[in-house]
């Protein structure tokens, strides 16, 4: 404490006063003051200063029985914008993040994966095209993240496994020397579970399944996403399921991937609308290979929940098609195939469903903001 400055001491103010207007949403100055403990003239100077700096605005009057009105404050959410990109075979999505974690714009657009200059080039285009498209100030933008299908390095700097597209080794100097923002490549799976955490899920420890056209998983542990000492931590996709199984991407077989994913479902040229579609009719080819699959599923499943003892979460392309019944019936299939009595259910549907993956790539950059803003307290 004896090494606390004044200066320690005004920033502190600012943060206080920044974190709960971004809480509260809407409060006055009297509020402010109220509830922080501190003085009417402190918290003015702060406002002033907040205000000039774009971080806040004065928005509308509190209503009032008698005397002034008081001016309403909130937190200014395009004050700061994050990029999300999400890397995918043929196509790539676009999108931005307020300090909100509102989307503000998005886009997507049909481009080919080629491990060539000519293809970060094009990507890079497209994205300095959107930022200018949409008016944001660079001086605003936080940084872009790149969601890839693989393991990425805890720094964001590599891809240490990617296979699926064939980028394994790929740094992301390769996108970031055409691009004059902080960069960073995020793996998928790791993307979506953040977004499940950051909108209200309150997963303590959870196991994340991203259920897509390939499976990816990450694991929760005390609200965090774990990376692991090598940066596969919770690659459950990776388990093998079957020994002398199907022939997974990683080489293996019997891997989860060639099991538990929308690949693994769909016949050749099938889209998944069209399979839940039939499903739904009833249809009998579709409801005897969605058997088939919800019963490997909850084998894997149990295997995780045995070890693990934790929730998990099924997100991913299939989520937006699952029905409560679909939840409970691989719940219960997988109470029949636990060893332990577990009286409560640990299956869960993804709270959030829509374009997690390039939301998750962002939000590092809005948390790395908004920790600048933690109070000394």
């Amino acid at each position: 404490m004896n090494n606390i400055t004044l200066s320690d001491i005004k920033k502190n103010n600012t943060s206080l006063i920044y974190q709960l207007l971004y809480e509260k949403g809407k409060l006055s100055k009297q509020e402010l003051a109220s509830q922080l403990h501190l003085s009417l003239p402190t918290v003015t100077q702060n406002l002033v200063s907040l205000e000039e700096d774009g971080l806040i605005m004065k928005e509308g009057l509190f209503k009032s029985q008698v005397g002034r009105k008081a001016v309403a404050y909130t937190i200014c959410p395009t004050a700061r914008i994050g990029i999300g990109v999400e890397i995918q075979k043929k196509k790539i999505q676009i999108l931005s993040l307020d300090l909100k974690g509102t989307i503000c714009h998005w886009t997507e657009h049909s481009l080919n994966y080629d491990n060539n200059d000519l293809y970060y080039k094009e990507t890079a285009y497209l994205v300095k095209d959107f930022i200018l498209e949409h008016g944001y100030n660079t001086e605003k933008i936080l940084g872009i993240g790149f969601a890839v299908q693989g393991l990425t390095s805890t720094d964001g700097t590599e891809i240490i496994y990617g296979k699926t597209l064939g980028y394994t080794g790929l740094n992301i100097k390769a996108f970031s020397q055409h691009l004059n923002f902080p960069c960073s490549f995020l793996h998928d799976a790791k993307c979506a579970a953040g977004t499940e955490l950051w909108f209200g899920n309150t997963m303590n420890h959870a196991i994340y399944l991203s259920i897509g056209k390939h499976l990816g998983s990450a694991l929760i542990m005390n609200g965090q996403i774990v990376m692991g000492k090598n940066g596969h931590c919770g690659a459950a996709e990776h388990i093998q399921l079957i020994p002398n199984g199907r022939k997974c991407y990683c080489g293996k077989t019997g891997c989860m991937e060639t099991y538990c994913s929308i690949d693994a479902l769909l016949n050749e040229d099938e889209n998944q609308e069209a399979f839940f579609q039939a499903l739904r009719n009833h249809s009998k080819d579709e409801l005897h290979r969605w058997e088939e699959f919800i019963e490997m599923l909850s084998s894997a499943i149990n295997s995780l929940h045995t070890l693990l003892d934790c929730d998990i979460v099924i997100g991913g392309q299939i989520s937006s098609y699952l029905t409560e019944e679909d939840i409970n019936t691989l719940q219960a299939l997988c109470n029949e195939k636990s060893a332990f009595p577990d009286k409560e259910p640990f299956l869960f549907q993804s709270k959030y469903l829509e374009h997690t993956v390039p939301v998750g790539a962002v939000l590092p950059y809005i948390q790395g903001f908004l920790e600048q803003f933690k109070s000394l307290n």
